[in-house]
């Protein structure tokens, strides 16, 4: 079985974290990330700053919730636990980057 790429693990991990909070509202959510905010759903991993930001438009302080889940699978997908600490402010964009680095360094070795 082929490697899947950062990418394609990162948007298993969004689907799945969308998808826990019923498929509609899953589709709702990718339709209105594209219309309002033009983030296509296989472009959601090259624009994490816009998806970030869609997500805060759309749930408000709920979007929290949604971005630890996201996080919670991407990390579960390479293998390596979440860790963070709950008294300093979770940023989403900082964790993926983080996820993808140690994705890229295990598959050079």
């Amino acid at each position: 079985m082929a490697k899947k790429s950062f990418e394609e693990l990162f948007l298993e991990a969004v689907d799945e974290a969308l998808a826990s909070l019923g498929d509609s509202v899953k589709q709702a959510i990718y339709f209105h990330l594209e219309k309002e905010f033009q983030i296509a759903k296989k472009e959601i991993p090259h624009h994490l700053n816009e998806f970030a930001n869609g997500l805060e438009k759309i749930f408000g302080l709920g979007a929290r919730f949604i971005e630890i889940l996201i996080m919670k699978n991407l990390y579960q997908k390479i293998g390596k636990s979440l860790v963070w600490d709950e008294s300093k402010e979770l940023i989403f964009i900082e964790y993926v980057t983080a996820a993808k680095r140690s994705l890229t360094r295990r598959g050079k070795h």
